[in-house]
């Protein structure tokens, strides 16, 4: 039987165009845009900071109010939880402003690293102070200078990415030099592709070097946000635990969004991919093989990929995702302490994992350590395994909210 699942908006790429359409001449509609805590935390801080932001959740509608490149607001306190996006991307837009900002969120979120953005931005003008390389954060806010600055790129690619999108309102070109790898570079290419998309230019000097004129970001009357890719590769999976097949709709393999290269892990492991006329089909394939892979470009669906692994007639080798350790929780620790616990037998790596077959995988409760794609990734081990119970659950309302209301719908569907 073919199913198919509704999938909210994508959470990158909702955030990002909050951002742009707020530092936009005109006025913007996002279409189909997520509504979830992570973009809610966006929208508020944004309204919190004086624009014009219009919610309407049943039609998933934001209507932003630009207002080309200026801060309404010359003083404010922002609250934005565990978004990381929320976090990052407004440290850097409100260096643009005149006035003093302080940004704060929940525990983890303190404990996630901003020094390398924080170095960056104070170098081009900025004044941020933070505890530690980490929030709470505050900024003295007298506009950006412009130059160049440079930054490692394994920490958090929403470093650069934050860089970029406040860089047309600086004083002067500003060119950032990415140093060592970039982890999760798909994010800073989609982030690139917006700034086009609302009329600035990033030009890509050499391989991790990216130089930005000053310009204006222009309104787009109408910018539709694509399916979330990394939420999609949760049902993706499913196929490759359960057998038979799948259709998502409304993403193509030629998304933007890096986490649709989930499936050519997929395909390595012996599911059929095809691309329809609505979306992509994936089904299961006759074996499920393990396979060696380096996830450091879509580190998100890193948990998802462990969930299918027990059911593999091989092991499973992840590498290249110590960035993982930095989100919302440590993800790397956390699967394989769960996966353990369920009765898996796992190697733990200072960037990844080593997960073998698994002939019998026991009931128990997981912790989802308030990590979104922990609950996702561990509740597909129970569509197969009886017995598996999601602690806190609702912590998916982070990017999803109506995650395991969709997943029931599929296990219905598919009976």
């Amino acid at each position: 039987m073919r199913l198919s699942p509704r999938l909210p908006g994508s959470k990158s790429i909702t955030n990002r165009a909050l951002l742009l359409a707020a530092l936009a001449e005109g006025v913007t509609t996002l279409e189909r845009a997520l509504f979830s805590d992570d973009t809610r935390y966006m929208a508020e801080a944004l309204r919190a900071l004086g624009f014009r932001v219009e919610a309407d959740p049943q039609a998933k509608r934001f209507t932003v109010h630009g207002q080309g490149g200026l801060i309404p607001a010359r003083e404010a306190d922002l609250f934005i939880g565990n978004a990381g996006t929320a976090a990052r991307f407004l440290t850097a837009a409100l260096c643009l402003g005149e006035g003093t900002y302080r940004l704060d969120g929940v525990p983890r979120m303190r404990q996630r690293p901003m020094g390398d953005l924080v170095q960056a931005l104070n170098r081009i003008g900025g004044q941020v102070a933070t505890s530690g390389g980490s929030l709470p954060a505050e900024i003295h806010a007298r506009g950006l200078r412009g130059g160049k600055v440079s930054l490692p790129g394994d920490v958090s690619s929403q470093f650069v990415s934050a860089l970029l999108m406040a860089a047309p309102y600086a004083q002067a070109p500003l060119t950032v030099e990415v140093t060592g790898p970039l982890s999760s570079r798909p994010y800073v290419d989609l982030t690139i592709g917006m700034m086009e998309d609302f009329g600035v230019t990033v030009t890509t000097q050499r391989e991790a070097v990216f130089r930005v004129e000053p310009g204006i970001y222009r309104a787009r009357e109408s910018y539709r946000v694509e399916p979330d890719a990394s939420a999609a590769s949760c049902f993706f999976a499913i196929p490759a635990i359960t057998g038979g097949s799948i259709e998502v709709s409304g993403i193509h393999r030629n998304s933007r969004q890096g986490d649709v290269d989930f499936l050519n892990v997929l395909e390595r492991m012996g599911c059929r991919v095809t691309e329809t006329s609505g979306g992509i089909r994936v089904e299961a394939g006759a074996a499920l093989r393990g396979v060696q892979v380096d996830m450091r470009h879509i580190p998100d669906t890193a948990p998802t990929l462990a969930a299918i692994a027990p059911f593999a007639k091989t092991p499973t080798l992840i590498r290249g995702i110590a960035s993982a350790r930095l989100k919302e929780s440590d993800r790397i620790s956390a699967v394989c302490t769960e996966l353990i616990r369920l009765g898996v037998r796992v190697e733990e790596y200072p960037d990844g994992m080593k997960i073998y077959p698994a002939e019998e995988i026991f009931p128990a409760t997981v912790r989802t350590y308030d990590d979104h794609r922990i609950a996702m990734a561990f509740a597909l081990i129970g569509l197969r395994v009886p017995g598996i119970v999601i602690e806190n659950p609702g912590c998916v309302a982070k990017t999803f909210p109506e995650y395991f209301e969709v997943l029931r719908e599929m296990v219905e569907g598919g009976r």
